[in-house]
């Protein structure tokens, strides 16, 4: 076992571990990515050619020896580069976007298959809408870096390179003089480049927020609307949509000075070489050709000066996402299968707890504390007590939900730390307290955990839980769909669902947690009647805020500040437990008065 981790290191060092997620797409893909890379570099060199063409065509005519021949030479040389240079450039943009569209699939994918690995106390920390935040927008910023922001970085840096030898084939001396103002880009560059980390991190934290208040206002609109909080929560959407906009323009901000200046040094070096390269030319240093060939590769390398904003913009975007990622994808659940986990015996489940104690994180009191009994093997239990009596913790635990120490829970007499978690949890029948449904058909939703069951083996599930009348009723029968969560149902409807769900799962041990608590009294004891014929063999525990329907069970457990209390039956619990009386007699009267 061991707790969810987050690791994390100072920004520089957290960024550089975060690339190791990309790596083995790169490895992956990496005969088309150097397909692209080849298909750039062709385009680059190509480009180079042209300023060649250019200076000949003006030197010719410069010195008066042009010709019509010579200068159609040089314009179809011109066309046949352009040429090239067109049809290698959707080679790239087709190998290299399509790289990081693969990149984008394939880390989507490891994301998602990672959070199906996590446990409940992961995502109680983390909201859905944060979630949902970075399996969209964080990985298209990993996407525009690895495809475009790889791009421009890769042309830049070939380009940038091969311009300056160019020109300082022509004259070392301009060269030098072209690329003082450089140093200014880089530095400026060097600065905001920490400024564009923060301020796009904060966008993107801002991001989740707004998408989790999104998510959180439609999953809850019925209660908004029961409450006529309309126009609250519009304002709270509204403060943080605000928020949202402020951060991005301070992020813009920042992104916008890096292409003014970029652009500044670039219009600087043209200045400096103009005026310096024109006292050139008039000296007969270099020639016109010469001249007009430098000015053509100033341009060329105009675009990495350029291009140095933006690819930094994109590349810090990208990192900063890919960090984000890597949080979640070092996240390790608090569950773990043992080294070489014990197989699971055959037959009845028999429930042993041993002194059990759990704490949540962050409680001082604990949950439960020091629970022991056993639940044998094909026995019904009823568990009733008070609200945070530790009830559905003691679910949640023989669920496998949360860790527990060694020598605690035995099934069949086998500590469950000592069985995978897969081979405990494909033997429980669990119905949580909150019910889930899907947007889907009834069918769909009862025959969730087991795909291959028949309409007969689903309707029968349905009969148990008396259920099944009330889907006949319904406008398409068990193909009606039901909208999100259920909405179209009752509560009392949707439990019921949801627990002939865990029986068509027809497991070993079944656990009802207060899953009944939206029905009438008398629907609950009558479903819980029908589970006689479906229960023997098996080990079933239900959990109860009403005792009454709770009555003819085998044994009866009180909990209370998570301890066991009392157990027995009702008619001896009435007699050796004043809790339970208290409780019983407490739930009698309330009943009456709602009858009278």
């Amino acid at each position: 076992m061991r707790r969810t981790v987050v690791e994390g290191n100072a920004p520089g060092g957290r960024a550089a571990s975060s690339l190791g997620l990309v790596k083995p797409f790169v490895r992956r893909y990496s005969s088309r990515l150097i397909g692209g890379l080849l298909a750039l570099l062709t385009v680059d060199l190509l480009q180079l050619g042209i300023p060649r063409l250019v200076k000949r065509a003006v030197d010719l005519l410069a010195h008066g020896t042009a010709s019509q021949l010579a200068l159609a030479q040089s314009a179809v040389a011109i066309f046949l580069l352009a040429l090239g240079i067109a049809g290698c450039r959707f080679v790239w943009r087709y190998l290299i976007l399509g790289f990081s569209r693969l990149v984008e699939r394939d880390l989507r994918d490891d994301f998602f298959k990672h959070l199906l690995t996590l446990d409940r106390p992961f995502f109680q920390k983390k909201p859905v809408g944060a979630i949902m935040a970075l399996a969209t927008n964080d990985l298209a910023a990993v996407q525009l870096a690895g495809g475009m922001g790889l791009v421009a970085s890769v042309d830049a840096a070939i380009m940038g390179t091969a311009a300056l030898g160019c020109m300082a084939y022509i004259s070392p001396r301009l060269t030098l003089i072209a690329v003082l103002p450089m140093p200014l880009l880089a530095l400026l560059t060097k600065i905001l480049s920490a400024r564009l980390h923060r301020r796009f991190l904060k966008v993107q934290e801002q991001f989740s927020h707004l998408t989790e208040c999104a998510r959180s206002t439609i999953a809850s609109i019925r209660l908004l609307k029961a409450y006529t909080q309309e126009k609250s929560q519009a304002e709270v959407f509204d403060r943080l949509g605000r928020q949202y906009q402020q951060d991005n323009i301070r992020l813009a901000r920042v992104h916008g000075t890096l292409f003014p200046i970029s652009g500044l040094v670039g219009n600087t070096s043209l200045l400096l070489v103009i005026f310096f390269g024109g006292r050139l030319v008039i000296t007969g240093v270099i020639t016109v050709g010469d001249f007009v060939a430098f000015i053509s590769y100033l341009y060329l390398l105009t675009w990495p000066m350029m291009a140095v904003g933006w690819v930094t913009n994109l590349f810090q975007r990208g990192v900063t996402s890919l960090t984000r990622l890597d949080e979640v994808m070092r996240a390790t659940p608090t569950l773990e299968d043992a080294p070489q986990p014990v197989a699971f015996p055959p037959g009845p489940t028999e429930i042993s707890l041993r002194n059990l104690h759990f704490h949540y994180e962050g409680q001082e009191q604990p949950a439960l504390a020091g629970v022991s009994c056993v639940i044998g093997a094909g026995e019904i239990v009823g568990l009733v007590g008070r609200s945070g009596s530790g009830k559905s913790t003691l679910c949640h635990l023989l669920a496998r939900q949360y860790p527990v120490a060694d020598g605690e829970i035995f099934l069949n007499g086998i500590d469950v730390n000592r069985l995978s978690l897969d081979a405990v949890r494909e033997r429980v029948g669990y119905v949580p307290q909150d019910v889930l449904l899907f947007s889907d058909t009834v069918a769909a939703n009862i025959g969730f955990g087991n795909p291959a069951a028949s309409q007969e083996q689903i309707e029968t599930a349905a009969r148990i839980c008396r259920i099944h009348q009330e889907i006949l009723g319904f406008s398409e029968g068990y193909q009606t769909r039901i909208g999100e969560k259920g909405v179209k149902l009752s509560g009392g409807q949707r439990q019921r669902i949801a627990l002939a769900r865990a029986i068509l799962l027809d497991r070993p041990l079944l656990i009802i947690d207060d899953s009944l608590s939206a029905v009438d009294l008398e629907t609950e004891q009558e479903i819980i009647a029908g589970l006689a014929d479906y229960l023997p063999g098996r080990t079933c525990l239900i959990v109860s805020h009403r005792i009454a329907p709770l009555r003819d069970a085998a044994r009866i457990m009180v909990l209370e500040e998570g301890r066991l209390l009392a157990q027995g039956k009702h008619a001896e619990l009435l007699g050796t437990s004043p809790f339970y009386r208290t409780m019983y007699h407490q739930q009698q009267m309330l009943y009456r008065e709602k009858d009278l």
